[in-house]
């Protein structure tokens, strides 16, 4: 994948393809399940392409793979130090 996706975004790119691949399922097959181009999986999954999921294609991708686009997810955020700048908000408990 492309050096200029964030790392949740490499993550998603990379949990579609593992559940693709474990139901043997095709780039190309996915695409057109979802209604997009031939290349339109082969393209986000592509190293040298910028392109990703949105979360219409997340659902949609779900929807055809027989699971819940939280299967696409991890269980925890995510921090590069890019978000170092991201302050943390305390919330009260009432």
């Amino acid at each position: 994948m492309h050096e200029s996706l964030d790392e949740i975004e490499r993550f998603i790119i990379n949990k579609v393809r593992e559940i693709r691949k474990s139901k043997g399922i095709s780039q190309t097959k996915l695409s057109l399940a979802i209604g997009k181009s031939t290349t339109f999986i082969a393209d986000i999954e592509a190293p040298s392409k910028k392109a990703k999921y949105n979360v219409i294609h997340l659902n949609l991708v779900a929807i055809a793979l027989e699971c819940s686009p939280k299967d696409f997810w991890p269980e925890n955020s995510i921090l590069e130090k890019k978000y170092d700048f991201i302050k943390k908000i305390e919330i009260k408990k009432s």
